[in-house]
């Protein structure tokens, strides 16, 4: 008899083709984070901006013939981003180091815009600073100060004043007309919208010279009148025109067409519609609307010495003699050689800016927040308004089960629906 051994079989070993067949283990999501600070890309940072530092030090001064304070600084911040994209791509994929170098670029531009109004702001502070202390620069005029009196003599009252109330008459005209137009512009679509639109945006690039030509012209060589702040405030209002209603139609656009529509819907007219739906909804952006173009015309200066003259005095009447504003004043201040009037100069351009800071703050307080959001005292109301409305129902639906109908008309019967035989005449037949 033949004894037959039955080993175990070893098991087959994987080929290279069965490897590469199996399905790889799947790796779990990990979220990339965008925003914050790491240690390593704060490394990546600091290293980046010392070797692009050195690399520019290399070039301006051992390597290359090249020279300026401009072409260093961007040598220096070109070398800077390719050394970060090199040192990020080391630790990221591709899509992370683009996002992480655009971020710094936007950083850079932010910190650049918010360093020139630092210093604009902050410079013209300074150089004001010797007529601000002083209590009679708010409140006297020029018109008994000299050049070469003191800065405790003489004031700015007189432009403060003509300021607010060219701008004043600007705005009666300004924002009516702005705002009607935009909402024309964005509820009645045609021909003649587009056309409108397109003198609007080509009106934005007019240069304020002839803005005060055409008033001078029409107002007074064509009228008759007299340079006065009344002729400013219209040269001020063709410079704001166009900013608002351009602004107040870009707003408008982001009003979301649903609610419209719902309003529709419920049975509202089209006027009603904007007046309760579309305006509420974009309160806080025509505000910003508004303010664009109150710092647009605040600030001109050419249309105010075209149509409003120049005076030295105290002039609080709009219709009879020439007026100054703010803008005019640090015009004439700045052009004389003593250091006393440059000072009041740049004293009445701080002022200026702060004028232009309140009116904005007014704006917000008026325009309120956007939709979505309520302040504390618009919750109140709307709570109190769904509980009278919550206890409205309920007393409706108790009454309604008692059998009762205060809001429902009675049944009608069913003889109701029959109509009276017309009578011919022939009943009497």
């Amino acid at each position: 008899m033949t004894v037959v051994d039955h080993a175990p079989a070893k098991p087959a070993e994987p080929t290279e083709a069965a490897e590469a067949a199996a399905p790889a283990p799947e790796l779990p999501d990990v979220p990339r984070r965008i925003g914050g600070l790491t240690r390593s890309g704060v490394l990546s940072l600091s290293g980046a901006a010392a070797s692009g530092l050195c690399v520019a030090v290399l070039l301006f001064g051992q390597i290359a013939p090249f020279s300026g304070d401009l072409g260093f600084t961007v040598t220096a911040y070109t070398a800077f981003l390719a050394v970060y994209a090199v040192l990020t791509g080391l630790e990221e994929d591709g899509q992370a180091v683009r996002d992480r170098v655009m971020t710094v670029v936007l950083w850079t531009a932010a910190g650049l815009l918010f360093s020139a109004l630092a210093l604009v702001v902050g410079f013209t502070a300074w150089r004001g600073r010797e007529a601000l202390p002083h209590g009679n620069f708010f409140t006297q005029d020029m018109q008994a100060a000299g050049p070469l009196d003191p800065l405790s003599h003489g004031g700015i009252a007189h432009a403060m004043l003509g300021t607010l109330i060219m701008i004043a008459i600007a705005l009666t005209i300004t924002v009516p007309l702005g705002l009607a137009c935009a909402v024309y512009l964005n509820q009645i679509p045609g021909r003649f919208s587009r056309f409108v639109r397109t003198i609007v945006e080509a009106m934005t690039a007019l240069p304020s010279i002839v803005a005060g030509l055409m008033v001078y012209a029409v107002w007074i060589l064509g009228l008759g009148m007299q340079k006065s702040g009344l002729a400013a405030g219209f040269a001020i209002s063709v410079m704001m025109l166009p900013i608002v209603i351009r602004a107040s139609d870009v707003v408008l656009r982001l009003v979301p067409g649903t609610l419209t529509e719902a309003a529709e819907a419920l049975g509202a007219p089209r006027w009603r519609t904007v007046w309760h739906v579309v305006l509420p909804t974009a309160r806080s952006g025509l505000a910003t609307a508004v303010i664009l173009g109150t710092a647009r015309g605040i600030g001109e200066t050419s249309p105010v010495l075209l149509t409003a003259g120049f005076t030295a005095a105290l002039n609080a009447d709009p219709t009879n003699g020439p007026m100054v504003s703010l803008p005019l004043a640090v015009f004439n201040f700045v052009k004389s050689p003593e250091p006393t009037m440059i000072a009041r100069g740049f004293g009445s351009a701080a002022v200026l800016m702060a004028i232009v800071l309140i009116l904005f703050a007014i704006a917000r307080v008026i325009g309120g927040r956007g939709p979505g959001h309520q302040t504390k005292r618009q919750a109140r109301r709307t709570a109190r308004a769904s509980r009278r409305d919550a206890e409205r129902y309920a007393d409706s639906n108790s009454l309604r089960g008692a059998g009762l109908y205060p809001y429902a008309a009675p049944p009608r019967s069913a003889t109701s629906h029959t109509r009276p035989a017309p009578d011919n005449g022939d009943s009497d037949r």
